[in-house]
């Protein structure tokens, strides 16, 4: 018998389309630099930092059945990321993401996760048929959850008896999906992944740090919240508890798509593996200080 996952990953399973320019860019610029293609979207990175520290994840996702579908499934096979759960259409096209980055970080970026929505709640079925879990036996474990869902798809997990024994660990994706994550708040088993500017679309206000924000959340009715700000303190926040700040190591960016799924990903496994909180946001400051160095894949 095939055992279980260590971890259940919901959410964008894509191809980053990432052009990276060694200079300062303006708007309209046309520079010289480098443009890759990997394996991306907010579930895939999470998964794949998983698997790099030792985690055994599975996908619930969208991929098409396309030839970029494909691509995409033997890369999972290969970097070891368990897809036998994937909802695979024909009539769907695979994902897909595209940004530019420059010497300072994120130029624009547009995501293309229009087949993941409209797959909506096919990609939940492993969770209701008893392949992971049922409404009368719902999954007990970790799920790490990403805003790229529908609002409406959002809210019914919020309600759902699927998700109602899990450790739920939420992301919102971006802050143009931050306010899809509203119904789950102050969903009793979630911890929320955010960063400053989302933290504000959150809560309808404004924050100038990582503190004052994470107070703005747990007021706003959320269990446990962790709030980053790029290169400046960020905070755990917890309903009942301390909050504990830290800052991360200075480094010289190489890349930033995907620093905030390393800094989740990273979390998550030290508090699995019994880390008290100091000890997982410093596991996870220094797993995101070594993506934007390069020096970690995702």
């Amino acid at each position: 018998m095939t055992p279980p996952p260590d971890i259940v990953c919901i959410g964008s399973v894509l191809w980053d389309i990432i052009g990276r320019s060694p200079h300062g860019m303006m708007h309209g610029a046309d520079m010289p630099g480098r443009i890759t293609r990997v394996p991306g979207g907010v579930a895939m990175n999470i998964a794949m930092t998983l698997r790099k520290l030792g985690l055994a994840p599975t996908l619930l996702t969208a991929i098409g059945r396309d030839d970029e579908g494909q691509e995409l499934m033997t890369a999972c096979a290969r970097l070891g990321i368990d897809a036998a759960f994937v909802f695979r259409s024909a009539e769907l096209p695979t994902d897909r993401y595209m940004a530019v980055e420059d010497i300072h970080g994120l130029v624009a970026a547009i995501a293309d996760a229009h087949s993941l929505e409209a797959a909506g709640e096919k990609i939940l079925a492993p969770l209701a048929d008893g392949r992971l879990g049922s409404a009368a036996k719902p999954w007990r474990g970790l799920i790490a959850l990403d805003g790229n869902l529908t609002t409406a798809l959002l809210a019914d997990i919020a309600q759902s008896p699927l998700f109602a024994a899990a450790d739920l660990r939420v992301a919102p994706a971006s802050p143009g999906k931050a306010e899809r994550l509203l119904p789950l708040l102050a969903h009793p088993r979630a911890t929320l992944y955010v960063n400053l500017e989302e933290a504000g679309l959150l809560c309808d206000t404004r924050f100038d740090d990582a503190t004052t924000a994470a107070r703005g959340l747990i007021d706003g009715g959320a269990r446990r919240v962790l709030v980053t700000a790029g290169n400046r303190e960020c905070c755990d926040g917890r309903a009942g508890d301390d909050f504990l700040c830290g800052t991360p190591e200075m480094v010289k960016v190489h890349r930033v798509t995907g620093a905030g799924d390393a800094f989740m990903a990273a979390h998550i496994v030290a508090e699995r593996r019994g880390a008290n909180r100091r000890e997982a946001l410093d596991a996870a400051l220094r797993a995101a200080s070594a993506h934007v160095a390069g020096e970690i894949g995702t």
